[in-house]
């Protein structure tokens, strides 16, 4: 077992490079299952999640190497339809190989998902769309099995602008019989960068990015190269941090257009924010100003960015309540929080942050990937030693988080635990 061991506090300063996207190289790997030929990504992050979907692609029949930052898959071959339970557990994304197992092989039997306990994530929406589609489910001893014969394209009206049901039902119309239309689709830059890789394939995909989105279904995907968008929550990850310790940060080949409203909240706590073509800098002077900050799918205030926030606020000169309204157990470690001197109150989806000037350093334990990055933030604003136990899910979102927090100027080690 290990941990980290910080000592703060300390002002990030410099230049870090900000890895591929993870959420949109998860998607594009399962992606791949549906090209009977190889695929190419750039820019891959080498986090634990990537590594563990590797692993599902290979077990599902599919060829995965990688070549430094480059990942090539050939999914060429005979495909299994079963995903182990095992590997499934430990990563929700791997539910989305249902879509693209179904449109290419008719099958699929996938277990249920783990991840993060941040709350109920429910499949229902993946699951009465490509029902309607023409798939048949059951579910029974931990698995959903799906049958089908071709799909077929249909008008879908999602309940809820889901993420996963709308990489799913995309990808499984791709190939689908006629069009489908996904009608309050989700509008994240991941699925923009999904439907750029799939058109490159051959698809025929329109309007990615709005909430309505419009497929052609074509016969066959063939062979494609694709470089990943970067990813917009370790960039704005970098940036808060960057702010909560009155630092000087370049956050390298990040795209602004894709952090619109961190940046501007970043900029009504105090914060002077330069966008340009080769990233973004953000440079903080003073004790952050108080703000209320409300967390809304895209391009609303990102739920993967509110625990990190939380920890800029409560340093804050005032008080700011927080609303969470996309995952309800993101509050789950303001208990550690505390532990450390914040004063944080939690009333349902909403936490009242009443502002301190300094954090104490204390042993913290990590519940999930970011509320993992937050505890590492305000042990690097905490005075004095900080412990983060668990740190493992960290690796599971961020790209050597702890070595490109030390070219920054963090004083942060990775030690042996006693526990």
């Amino acid at each position: 077992m290990k941990k980290y061991v910080i000592k703060g506090p300390v002002r990030l300063a410099g230049d870090v490079q900000i890895s591929g996207a993870k959420n949109s190289t998860l998607k594009l790997m399962v992606a791949s299952l549906m090209i009977p030929d190889e695929v190419t990504l750039e820019r891959v992050p080498r986090i634990r999640d990537v590594f563990l979907m590797a692993q599902v692609l290979e077990q599902l029949g599919a060829g995965v190497s990688f070549e430094g930052d480059r990942l090539v898959i050939d999914a060429s071959g005979e495909l299994s339809e079963e995903t182990p339970y095992e590997l499934v557990t430990k990563m929700r994304a791997s539910i989305q190989v249902l879509g693209p197992l179904l449109a290419r092989l008719g099958r699929a039997r996938v277990a249920m998902p783990g991840g993060d306990a941040i709350g109920s994530r429910p499949i229902d929406l993946h699951l009465s769309g490509l029902e309607r589609m023409g798939a048949k489910f059951q579910a029974e001893h931990g698995y959903v099995e799906g049958m089908c014969d071709r799909l077929r394209g249909v008008n879908v009206l999602l309940e809820f602008p889901s993420v996963g049901a709308t990489e799913n039902l995309l990808m499984s119309a791709v190939t689908a019989e006629g069009t489908t239309t996904i009608e309050n689709a989700a509008r994240e830059p991941e699925i923009q960068d999904l439907a750029q890789f799939l058109n490159a394939a051959g698809a025929r995909i329109d309007g990615a990015g709005s909430p309505s989105i419009a497929v052609e279904g074509v016969e066959r995907l063939t062979s494609v190269e694709h470089k990943i968008i970067p990813d917009r929550i370790e960039a704005g990850t970098f940036a808060v941090m960057a702010v909560a310790t009155r630092g000087d940060v370049l956050l390298k080949e990040a795209r602004a257009d894709h952090l619109e409203l961190p940046l501007q909240k970043l900029e009504e706590v105090g914060a002077e924010v330069q966008r340009g073509d080769d990233g973004v800098r953000v440079t903080m002077h003073r004790r952050p100003s108080a703000l209320d900050l409300v967390t809304l799918p895209y391009p609303g205030f990102p739920t993967d960015l509110q625990p990190m926030m939380m920890v800029l606020l409560s340093q804050s000169d005032g008080s700011s309540i927080l609303t969470e309204n996309v995952f309800e157990a993101r509050f789950i470690f303001v208990d550690e929080l505390n532990r450390m001197g914040t004063r944080i109150r939690v009333e349902g989806h909403h936490a009242v942050i009443r502002g301190v000037e300094k954090l104490s350093g204390a042993p913290v334990r990590v519940p999930d990937i970011r509320a993992g990055a937050a505890l590492v933030l305000s042990g690097l604003c905490a005075q004095g030693r900080t412990e983060i136990h668990d740190p493992g899910h960290i690796g599971r979102g961020y790209e050597d988080f702890d070595e490109k927090l030390r070219g920054l100027g963090a004083d942060i080690e990775v030690a042996v635990t006693d526990a």
